[in-house]
């Protein structure tokens, strides 16, 4: 298995370090967007989990995290629109690595949101989509009393972006510092159930309707960020798409089903992306 960190740059000047592990003989390449506030390190066992299984594995930093040559701040903000450029340009690194393969998009938590948003960007970005501790934010698509609650955290959330500049969110203990703009785009698709991004003209819930490839979603059975329902209402978009949901207990995790114990416990996830129908 090899182990890369390959320099990825975008259009605006955004640059980053994509961390890649590739084994001999890989059969597909799978580029993973980690959850919000997250950097990429969080999922170097798992990349190695999939390694192990024959994917090449490439796991994507977000502006404002790890190696971002950005902060967000007051002076420095951007939302969906560059989130998904910095995507492509990711994509293009795994192209000239590793040319021809087939293509695997996924993502954790908003990772799978922004790689939904990605496919109805550009259908031919991936062959199938695999979602983790993944689902829609939208407030109606969770079970009560969470869903009587959210509305009000999430606008407040927006709020307190913008009148800080940023989204303390390591200070509140939400996310990372987050950039308003990409706060303001979440915060919206949580209280409408649509996805847009913020100056780009581009109807997201419709592209992803054309999405005519496999999603492979992993519910972790004890995750209130992520049940069920948020995944079902998400997967409810991508309508033209061959789906096949598996929920991961503690057990079979060996380790508590929540949001973020899997990061450190990937393989038992891994083997569910992979098994046969």
């Amino acid at each position: 298995m090899r182990s890369l960190a390959l320099p990825v740059e975008t259009g605006d000047g955004h640059r980053a370090e994509l961390q890649a592990r590739i084994p001999d003989g890989a059969s597909a390449s799978l580029l993973w967007l980690p959850g919000m506030g997250l950097a990429a390190r969080h999922f170097l066992p798992f990349a190695e989990a999939m390694a192990a299984r024959g994917i090449a594995t490439f796991v994507h930093e977000w502006r404002g995290n790890g190696s971002s040559s950005l902060r967000a701040s007051r002076a420095v903000d951007w939302g969906y629109r560059e989130l998904l450029a910095d995507i492509a340009a990711s994509e293009r690194a795994v192209d000239a690595a590793l040319p021809g393969l087939p293509r695997l998009l996924g993502g954790h938590s908003l990772g799978g949101q922004l790689a939904c948003c990605r496919v109805a960007q550009a259908p031919d970005a991936a062959r199938a989509l695999w979602l983790v501790g993944s689902g829609s934010p939208y407030w109606r698509a969770f079970p009560a009393p969470t869903r009587w609650w959210l509305p009000g955290a999430y606008r407040f959330l927006d709020w307190l972006a913008r009148r800080n500049g940023a989204l303390p969110g390591k200070r509140i203990g939400f996310g990372g510092n987050e950039a308003r703009g990409v706060i303001g785009d979440w915060s919206r698709s949580a209280l409408s159930g649509r996805y847009a991004a913020r100056g780009l003209d581009l109807d997201l819930d419709a592209g992803m309707a054309c999405f005519g490839g496999e999603v492979r979603g992993i519910v972790l059975a004890d995750d209130w960020l992520a049940p069920t329902s948020s995944l079902a209402f998400l997967l409810g978009k991508l309508r033209g798409a061959r789906v096949r949901v598996d929920v991961v207990d503690a057990a079979t995790l060996g380790a508590a089903a929540d949001h973020y114990a899997w990061m450190k416990h990937p393989d038992a996830v891994a083997a569910r992306l992979l098994a046969p129908r």
